[in-house]
Order: structure tokens, then C-alpha cells, then sequence
């Protein structure tokens, strides 16, 4: 048996988004039923959307930053209960017996995850993301929202948070490290917060100083603007760890030029066109590149707890549904600070 639920879906590639119906499975032996109360909008949502990243699944209900009340759990259920606040992020299952999901990084799971949305789920039927009333989620892919975090600032962390945060723990930002935060929006701004939280030295490196007071605000120690050529002849040899948030063509041989030795460069924007990068730009000072996806199911619950307990969210802008459409185009302008917000009451 199915249910069927209101959503807002994408009919074809490029379409804008209108009000439709899903179904929805029934709630299985380990299954939550969640009444979706806000759900972020991500850039990735757009990619995913316009097929920037390949051939999609349409109609496509995106979302992969969920936030609600468990309505029903499933008789096997143990970890959750009616009236629980919870999450859902990325992904909402996995193979769960690789090497990778057996170590928590169920997001780099060998035979790859079951995303969200926009995937085949292990019945056969498409997955449908947040922008609906509710959701059904096998236990193992929820996560607990604490008290402390607003259901709707809590949103953007199931994806915007812990993409930044999974990276900046693995590359031990903390304490004596200076970390460069490349872009200062939907992940950039979560990314200020959590360095800072974390205890590192925090730099924006942004196009302009447009937004410098916000990230001052935010938690940042320094911000320069990238237009600047000053900036990497005074900055060369400073950081750590850059963490690139922007999903646009950048001179990756500058800002390798800003790391110290052995300093990272982690990509977490993900372009839709491949980018060429000169790999001699990081020979002489053991410098590297690398990438980070999300982070696996333990890790983001550590984050959301982190985030409670610093008083980090997501800034952001609360938008009926019929709005979506629009926030899209204002994603695309770079017209948000810093993330928008579906009310999902009003689908």
C-alpha cells in the first residue's frame, strides 16, 4: 500500500517546478513516517533539476535538507519515536555491508548510496526528495535534531552543514590552523561558522568584500577579495586548508599558491563542466587537492549536536512553495543570504 502526498516536483528538465501528488511507500518494520516541516533549498537541487550533472529521473521532487516530526515509526523501530524532532539529508539508504558503510561512510558507499532524490530506491520505485508533506525513511538514514536548533535553520545543515563540516574535522581544523573558506554562500557561510566554532583562523576569500560584514559576523578573522591581485602575493604560503565552496571555474594555481607546505585545497562546489587544473602548481611544498562529499550518518549527527551546542545555523530566507520557482532563479543570481526555506504548510 502507498500514500499519496502533495509535492512539488519538476515535470521535464528545465521545467519550473509545479504542485502535484507522490506516492509514498508504507511504513515498514524499520521505517519513520516524518511531516515534513521545511525543507532547504540547495544549489545541488538546480544541478539536479536542469541535468547539469547528467541524465535525471524526472518527475524529480527534490530536497536533501529535511526537517519534521516523526508521525509514525515502524514496529522494529528503536531509535526514534512519535512527536521526535528529525532530519533527513543526502541519502536515505546504502548497501550497508562495504568496507565503507561498515566504517560510517555510508556516503561512499561501494555500490553508491541511495541519494535522496533523483535515484532508485531498493524497490524498484523512484526516490521523491522534501519539497512534500512527508517522507518515509528507513531508520538508519535519520538523524535526531536537537532542541536547540530550530527545525527551519536546522534544514540547510542536513547538506550545506555537514558538507562542510565532514571535511573540516578530516583536515583537522581546529585549534593553530589557518583555514581559507573560498565563497561566502549557502556552504560557505555554514563553513565560516563551523572553522570558527571549530577554533581555527578563519579567512573569507570572496570576489569582492560585499559581504565582508557578514563575515565578520560569522565568525571570520580576515577577508580579502580574490579580484584583488594583492591578496595572493600577500596571502602566499598562509593556509592550512582552503575549503573551495564555489561550484564556478577558479585559478586553482593562485590559490595553491596560498598554501602552506603540506596545506589542502578540499573541493566541496561541484561545476557541471570538467575544470583543468595544473598539477604543477602543487610540487615543491607537498600541497594537495582533494574533494569531500557528505559526511556518513554518525558523522552528521555529531554535527548537528556540534551545532547545538556552538549556536551554529543556517542564515536564511523562509519562502512559501509557491515561491520555489523563483528562488531558483535567485539562487542563479547569487540573490540569497543564505539559504532558502520551503514552509512545507504551504504545499
Amino acid at each position: 500500500m502507498t500514500t499519496t502526498v502533495a509535492a512539488y516536483a519538476v515535470p521535464a528538465p528545465k521545467a519550473p517546478l509545479e504542485r502535484t501528488t507522490i506516492e509514498r511507500r508504507a511504513v515498514g518494520e524499520h521505517d519513520v513516517l516524518i511531516d515534513i516541516a521545511f525543507a532547504g533549498i540547495c544549489h545541488s537541487d538546480i544541478h539536479q533539476a536542469h541535468e547539469g550533472w547528467g541524465r535525471a529521473v524526472f518527475p524529480m521532487v527534490p530536497g536533501h535538507e529535511i526537517a519534521g516530526v516523526v508521525a509514525e515509526v515502524g514496529p522494529g523501530v528503536t531509535g526514534f519515536a512519535v512527536g521526535d524532532r528529525v532530519g533527513v539529508g543526502c541519502m536515505v539508504d546504502s548497501c550497508r555491508t562495504c568496507d565503507n558503510c561498515r566504517a560510517g561512510l555510508e556516503q561512499y558507499c561501494d555500490e553508491g548510496p541511495v541519494w535522496t532524490y533523483n535515484a532508485v530506491g531498493k524497490d524498484g520505485r523512484p526516490t521523491y526528495g522534501g519539497y512534500a508533506k512527508t517522507v518515509v525513511v528507513d531508520e538508519n538514514y535519520v538523524v535526531r535534531v536537537p532542541e536547540a536548533l530550530p527545525l527551519d535553520k536546522a534544514a540547510p545543515l542536513l547538506c550545506a552543514g555537514i558538507t562542510t563540516y565532514s571535511p573540516l574535522r578530516h583536515w583537522n581544523a581546529g585549534p593553530g590552523k589557518r583555514v581559507a573558506v573560498v565563497g561566502l554562500g549557502g556552504l560557505g557561510h555554514m563553513g565560516v561558522q563551523i572553522a570558527h566554532a571549530l577554533g581555527a583562523e578563519v579567512t573569507v576569500l570572496s570576489q569582492s568584500l560585499r559581504k565582508k560584514d557578514d563575515g565578520l559576523r560569522l565568525g571570520a578573522d580576515h577577508y580579502f577579495a580574490t579580484s584583488d591581485p594583492a591578496t595572493f602575493q600577500s596571502l602566499a604560503g598562509t593556509f592550512d586548508l582552503i575549503l573551495n565552496t564555489v561550484s564556478a571555474p577558479i585559478d586553482f594555481a593562485a590559490y595553491f599558491s596560498l598554501l602552506r607546505t603540506d596545506g589542502a585545497m578540499v573541493n566541496v562546489g561541484l561545476p557541471e563542466e570538467p575544470l583543468e587544473v595544473d598539477i604543477r602548481a602543487l610540487g615543491g611544498r607537498r600541497r594537495s587537492m582533494s574533494s569531500s562529499g557528505i559526511g556518513g550518518i554518525a558523522e552528521t549527527q555529531e554535527m548537528l549536536d556540534f551545532c547545538a551546542e556552538h549556536g551554529v545555523a543556517a542564515e536564511i530566507e523562509l519562502i512559501g512553495a509557491e515561491r520555489i520557482n523563483e528562488a531558483y532563479e535567485r539562487v542563479l543570481s547569487s540573490d540569497v543570504r543564505y539559504r532558502f526555506v520551503i514552509d512545507t504548510a504551504t504545499i
